[in-house]
């Protein structure tokens, strides 16, 4: 069984570094929510995916409590909401984060969506600029944003963002998101990476491969996603899920096998 100390991680373009797969916590809410996250950090879970709209962050904060860990190691991940991008806003919502989490420092923080019509997103990324270099945080990215509005946020900073947080799985590679984001150093972080899950598991190449390696189709999926460069965040609230989802690191995928995996949503 994977422990925490095995699981590799990607370097971000800011030097900075993350394990290659995380827990996603949407629902995860209220005591059972916090039971769930300190169950996969003692699973061995490092990276903690999180947003302020979730309304999770609060169970987030208390599992990592009841998990007795140091905050230190882990990866922490927030997300600046929607109607929130103004300089002012952006650092109020950021205030609310951090109470809810009861940390002093984020690891990573997100803006969620880029939300064009409100013609933000680049006064909202100046203000995740201005976070990281008062220490606030230590790692900054986006989610949900193309290639036009990664540019013009960079070139208005300077600043490239470490991650871009887009959907990713079997039925849906996304390539158009992955290349635009390779391109520019961005790491792609995978979220909903084990949808359509009964539909992958249903076709023939994931039942073979799956079998193959003696693994489960939900196994198959995340290792394809990590070979292929990208960092799943799955969600699940039962410890033995969690087990599972993390236990992709003992076997690996041929160059043949990804091609073929990717041919599942071609």
């Amino acid at each position: 069984m994977t422990s925490a100390t095995s699981v590799p991680t990607y370097e971000l373009n800011d030097g900075t570094t993350i394990p290659v797969i995380g827990l996603g916590t949407y629902g995860l809410r209220g005591s059972e929510g916090a039971d769930s996250v300190a169950s996969a950090i003692g699973i061995g879970y490092r990276l903690l995916d999180t947003a302020y709209v979730y309304g999770t962050e609060d169970a987030v904060g208390e599992g990592i409590r009841r998990a007795g860990i140091d905050p230190a190691e882990l990866v922490v991940t927030s997300k600046v909401p929607d109607g929130h991008h103004s300089r002012d806003k952006t650092l109020a919502a950021f205030d609310v984060t951090m109470s809810r989490l009861g940390l002093e420092r984020l690891d990573l923080l997100l803006i969620h969506w880029p939300v064009p019509e409100d013609g933000l997103y680049v006064e909202c990324w100046k203000a995740l600029v201005e976070l990281r270099e008062a220490g606030r945080v230590r790692s900054i990215g986006v989610s949900n944003f193309n290639a036009q509005q990664l540019d013009e946020i960079a070139e208005a900073t300077g600043v490239v963002p470490a991650i871009n947080q887009v959907p990713v799985d079997l039925l849906n590679p996304n390539p158009v998101a992955r290349e635009a984001n390779a391109a520019r150093g961005i790491i792609t972080q995978s979220y909903s990476p084990l949808k359509h899950a009964a539909q992958v598991a249903a076709d023939p190449a994931v039942a073979r491969l799956a079998a193959a390696h003696g693994v489960t189709a939900n196994q198959l999926t995340l290792r394809w996603n990590i070979q292929s460069g990208n960092l799943p965040i799955p969600r699940s609230t039962r410890a033995e899920h969690q087990r599972e989802n993390f236990d992709v690191f003992g076997f690996e995928l041929s160059p043949a096998e990804i091609a073929e995996l990717d041919a599942v949503g071609a």
